[in-house]
């Protein structure tokens, strides 16, 4: 079990995954401030490489690689930026199979999670 793993809640389990981005493809919205929609946690796992995760309300910042991913908390806005190539992709969970909807909180991107 991760660290990651062991922030999220027991009840939650992975419903969907993004595809894996780089330090090209990576949608530009990820890169500002945005979160996920209600009940809906992001694990993000680095494959290769380093991103640096800034937790916006808090302050808090980390750097992720492939054994140190980063949690994202529902509706906790938050911004990622590479730190050289990296190959990342996000693991969306949630208590039900389908999140409960809320109103878009993205900024700069579609519906996150």
């Amino acid at each position: 079990m991760t660290e990651a793993d062991q922030m999220l809640p027991a009840s939650v389990r992975p419903y969907k995954r993004s595809p894996v981005f780089t330090e090209s493809t990576m949608p530009a919205g990820l890169r500002r401030r945005h979160c996920t929609k209600r009940g809906v946690w992001g694990v993000i796992r680095v494959i290769d490489g380093r991103l640096r995760y800034r937790v916006l309300d808090s302050g808090a910042e980390s750097i992720l690689d492939s054994g140190h991913p980063g949690v994202a908390l529902p509706q906790q806005f938050h911004e990622v930026e590479p730190l050289g190539p990296v190959h990342f992709f996000i693991e969306f969970h949630s208590a039900t199979e389908t999140p409960a909807e809320s109103p878009d909180q993205l900024e700069g991107v579609g519906p996150h999670g």
